[in-house]
C-alpha cells in the first residue's frame, strides 16, 4: 500500500479508511492531494478482494474538507480553468463509479470541493457539527467538480438552486432531512463506527451484485444511457456468476452464503 504526503491510509477488516491529512489547512484540496486521491482509488479498484469498503474522512475534528486550495486558482486562464474542473470531475467520477462501496464520514466543514468530494461517495455519515455548502458564488465562481449536478440529484432542483445561489451552509440535521446525509452521529468516533457497521453489512452480500447496483443507480443520471436497460443487462449478467449460484444454493439450503466475488 502506497504512502502519501497528503493522505493517511489504514486497512483493517477489509475496510480502507482514507483520511485527507492536511489538518493545518483544514484539509483543503490542492492539486497534489487530488492526484493522491485518484491514485488511492485506483489502488481500491485494483484490490477488490482485499478491500470490501472505503471510508473517506478528514483529519481532526474541524473539517472534512473545507474547500479547494484557492491559492491555486489565481492566474488560471479560462482554458486552464476548464481543464482544472474537468480533471477534478474525472477523479470524483472514479469515486462515484467505484464498485467498492464508499462512505464519506463528514467530520466538520464540507464546503466547496469538500462538499463535492463528499457527494461523490455512495453514502454520507455526518457528525452532528458538520456543515455542508457550496459557497463558490462568494468568489464569483460556481462549483467545478460536479457540485451543481450531484447536489441537484441529492436534494432536488429547487433546494439546489437555493443553496448554490445563496451560498448558505446546510447543517447536519438539515442534510439528513434533505437526503444529503444518510445518518447523523454525535461524534466522529460514532460516525466512523456507523460507517464501518454499514460497510460490514454490505460486505456480507454478493460483491459482483453490489458493483452492478452502483452501475445501475448511476445510470439513472446519465442522460445518454437507458437506466432500465442497464438494470436489465446487469440483472441478466448476475445469472452467469458464481455468487448467484452460491446465493441461491445458500437460500435453498437455509444457510449463510459464502460469496467470493466471482
Amino acid at each position: 500500500m502506497e504512502s502519501y504526503e497528503n493522505l493517511a491510509l489504514d486497512l483493517a477488516d477489509s475496510i480502507l479508511t482514507i483520511t485527507i491529512n492536511r489538518e493545518s489547512k483544514m484539509n483543503a484540496l490542492n492539486r497534489a492531494t487530488m492526484l493522491e486521491i485518484k491514485d488511492a482509488f485506483q489502488y481500491v479498484q485494483d484490490n477488490p478482494k482485499d478491500i470490501r469498503g472505503v471510508i473517506l474522512t478528514g483529519a481532526g475534528e474541524k473539517a472534512f474538507v473545507a474547500g479547494a486550495d484557492i491559492s491555486e486558482f489565481t492566474g488560471l486562464s479560462e482554458m486552464h480553468a476548464r481543464k482544472f474542473a474537468e480533471e477534478g470531475q474525472e477523479i470524483f467520477q472514479e469515486i462515484e463509479n467505484c464498485h467498492t462501496p464508499v462512505i464519506a464520514v463528514v467530520n466538520g466543514f464540507a464546503l466547496g470541493g469538500g462538499c463535492e468530494l463528499a457527494m461523490s461517495a455512495h453514502m454520507r455519515v455526518a457528525v452532528s457539527s458538520a456543515k455542508f455548502g457550496q459557497p463558490e458564488v462568494n468568489l464569483g465562481l460556481i462549483p467545478g467538480y460536479g457540485g451543481t449536478q450531484r447536489l441537484t440529484q441529492l436534494i432536488g432542483k429547487g433546494k439546489a438552486y437555493e443553496y448554490l445561489m445563496s451560498a448558505d451552509m446546510i447543517s447536519a440535521d438539515q442534510a439528513k432531512e434533505m437526503g444529503l446525509a444518510n445518518h447523523v452521529e454525535d461524534s466522529k468516533d460514532a460516525a466512523l463506527a456507523k460507517a464501518k457497521e454499514l460497510l460490514q453489512k454490505i460486505a456480507t452480500k454478493a460483491p459482483v451484485a453490489i458493483g452492478l447496483v452502483i452501475d445501475s443507480v448511476n445510470a439513472h443520471y446519465e442522460t445518454a444511457v437507458n437506466g432500465y436497460q442497464t438494470e436489465a443487462n446487469a440483472f441478466a449478467g448476475c445469472f452467469g456468476t458464481e455468487d448467484f449460484k452460491e446465493g441461491v444454493a445458500a437460500f435453498l439450503e437455509k444457510r449463510k452464503a459464502d460469496f467470493k466475488g466471482e
